[in-house]
């Protein structure tokens, strides 16, 4: 269901087309991320996010602007596909430690944290090394670039690490 999720998630901006800053479409993924990792656990978030990125690298159309196929690795923006199993992985062993409302946004931020660390970082090397970025191009244009989607998704794992939460204790109830 998350993989599924993922893949509306990641192809919003096909439908909002100005929601694309420089090369980064600004998507629902890292809320889908952060909330398979809060509802799921730190395993089966991690997997349900690398079925999508596999989904993806054999050819469906799944990752952002309906884009699939292994040559993807070599897209600027893919650091941030593998940065949401991490994050997964990540959000859900942070809520395993200790089960708390509190908790639960605290791992939703740092998985947000960790999908901004690894995505931004994959992007600028992959402009720098492969992909040939123009000369002017640098570390600050692509942290420029993650400033506008940044507020949305500290709001969003807001948000997620509440839903989870909430999600948790009604599925306990039953």
């Amino acid at each position: 269901m998350f993989a599924a999720l993922m893949m509306v998630g990641a192809n919003i901006t096909s439908f909002v087309p100005f929601l694309v800053i420089g090369g980064v479409p600004i998507t629902l993924q890292a809320f889908f991320a952060v909330l398979a990792g809060a509802f799921l656990g730190s395993r089966l978030g991690a997997i349900s996010m690398a079925v999508y990125a596999f989904i993806g690298l054999v050819g469906a159309p799944v990752f952002a602007k309906f884009q699939g196929g292994f040559a993807q690795i070599l897209n600027p923006t893919f650091g941030f596909i593998l940065a949401f199993i991490l994050t997964a992985y990540f959000t859900g062993k942070i809520i395993e430690k200790k089960n708390s409302p509190f908790n639960y946004i605290f791992a939703a931020l740092i998985g947000t944290l960790i999908s901004y660390i690894i995505g931004p970082n994959w992007m600028y090397a992959a402009y720098k090394i492969w992909a040939n970025a123009p000369e002017a191009f640098s570390y600050k244009i692509v942290w420029i670039w993650m400033a506008f989607p940044l507020p949305k998704d500290i709001l969003l794992a807001i948000l997620a690490g509440m839903f989870a939460y909430r999600m948790q204790k009604v599925v306990k109830r039953r």
